[in-house]
């Protein structure tokens, strides 16, 4: 009898893995069907990712004169190079910290508010307010110190750079090297920052409507969590309950030694 109770955990463990094999598929609905083309809404065609507080912001200003521009951007460095005779100018990054409110310091122009603007419009507003004092200025302006964080049971968790203004969470797993065997496909978290506020939202992989869901493009900071499916889960539950099994049977092999050790010792007395 004894063996038989010995053999559920290991069928509880087989049954799980077969489950979560058949989830471990990213959209198994459009493999059943084939060719499909799916209209893509605007608002997911022209998403941007929001400009939020603590975002370092590169802002460069340049027009056909160079001079006229010089007070809009930090100063550059100069240095003699090893066996020159004529200092060398390059110009620095230029970073502006976005402060709690959402607003910048900038040179001539004074506090800027570019929370929750979009790297486009946070631009064309430099560009307006610039336009008052030289002719045509081109700014640019990127967001340098953008990440992602990606956790739980992918290949390789960490933290990401945001490369692109239009990363998604096919790229962002991709990046983590994918999601490992025991990933859960169909309840991925993800955490964002919206306003001051923090929200937890579910995402199922096996559906083909993610590519239109507001959390297909990803925005900074946000943080990816995937779950352990449940062969992983029962599997650690199991191994848990196996090991607490083993500490108390050796506590008590422990304990019987050592009375048995002192029954001998006082039995040769």
């Amino acid at each position: 009898m004894k063996k038989y109770i010995l053999l559920i955990p290991i069928l509880a463990f087989a049954l799980s893995s077969c489950k979560s094999s058949k989830e471990m598929l990213y959209f198994p609905e459009l493999a059943k069907e084939g060719n499909i083309t799916q209209v893509i809404p605007d608002s997911i065609k022209e998403y941007e990712s929001p400009i939020v507080p603590d975002d370092m912001l590169s802002i460069t200003v340049s027009a056909l004169d160079p001079n006229a521009v010089a007070i809009f951007n930090l100063p550059t460095q100069s240095f003699l190079a090893p066996g020159e005779t004529q200092l060398i100018t390059t110009p620095t990054m230029q970073t502006f910290l976005v402060d709690n409110e959402g607003y910048i310091d900038y040179p001539v122009i004074g506090k800027v508010k570019l929370g929750g603007l979009t790297r486009t419009e946070a631009t064309e507003l430099l560009k307006e307010k610039i336009s008052h004092y030289i002719n045509d200025p081109i700014v640019t302006l990127q967001c340098t110190n953008a990440k992602i964080t990606i956790l739980g049971e992918v290949s390789k968790p960490g933290s990401y750079k945001l490369t692109s203004e239009r990363l998604t969470i096919l790229d962002a797993l991709g990046k983590a090297s994918d999601m490992t065997i025991y990933g859960n496909h169909t309840n991925v978290l993800l955490i964002r920052e919206i306003n001051g506020e923090r929200t937890f939202n579910r995402i199922d992989l096996s559906q083909p409507d993610i590519f239109t869901s507001p959390y297909y493009y990803l925005q900074r900071n946000d943080v990816i969590y995937v779950e352990p499916n449940d062969a992983r889960q029962g599997y650690a539950s199991y191994s848990q309950d196996k090991q607490y099994t083993v500490s108390i049977v050796s506590a008590i092999t422990s304990a019987a030694s050592v009375i048995v050790s002192l029954c001998i010792a006082l039995f040769l007395k």
